[in-house]
């Protein structure tokens, strides 16, 4: 059995199938073109199966053929049940003052950010019906999980740099030392 891709959504498959017309039960190629929909929400490993269309036993009918999904992992998205997730890094004046950005969609649609007030290191912003579509129901949509880093400059601050930053923030300190893991 050769399974060869022709597009999204449409596969080639070839078997050898027993000839009849053959005294000596030969068997010979047959080329035939299965299509299968991959329907929206699909999860990896489910299976579509194909009736009658597996390899021929000498004794009898053809076995089943079964079509098992492989999902592929993403560069930018990641997976969870209907939910997806991604990171997006802003710089630290972004952080402190807001931005607008847009974030390409796995099916090309612009998802659009907008923060108007404090992003902190690990801020998470949930976007509802942003994530996949629900195999079952394909009203039901989950939701898209945005994480928010934070790109600190690189180097040093002048002496002057930090007083003015202390001046225009006007925070004091606020050192604490605390369990940061209880609760888990």
């Amino acid at each position: 059995m050769r399974t060869t891709q022709l597009g999204p959504g449409r596969f080639q498959m070839t078997q050898e199938v027993v000839c009849d017309e053959c005294p000596n039960v030969k068997l010979v190629n047959e080329e035939r073109t299965l299509e299968v929909e991959i329907e929206p929400g699909v999860r990896d490993g489910m299976e579509y199966p194909f009736i009658g269309e597996g390899e021929p036993h000498v004794d009898g009918e053809p076995g089943d053929l079964r079509f098992r999904i492989k999902v592929v992992k993403h560069p930018i998205f990641e997976r969870r049940g209907d939910d997806l997730y991604t990171n997006v890094t802003v710089s630290l004046v972004e952080s402190l003052v807001g931005f607008d950005m847009d974030i390409t969609h796995l099916d090309g649609h612009k998802v659009h950010i907008s923060r108007d007030k404090i992003t902190r290191p690990g801020a998470k912003l949930w976007k509802k019906g942003e994530g996949l579509p629900n195999f079952d129901n394909n009203n039901i949509k989950g939701s898209l999980i945005i994480t928010f880093d934070v790109d600190f400059p690189k180097e040093q601050l002048t002496e002057e740099a930090r007083e003015g930053i202390k001046q225009l923030l006007k925070q004091g300190s606020v050192q604490k030392v605390y369990n940061g893991l209880q609760g888990y």
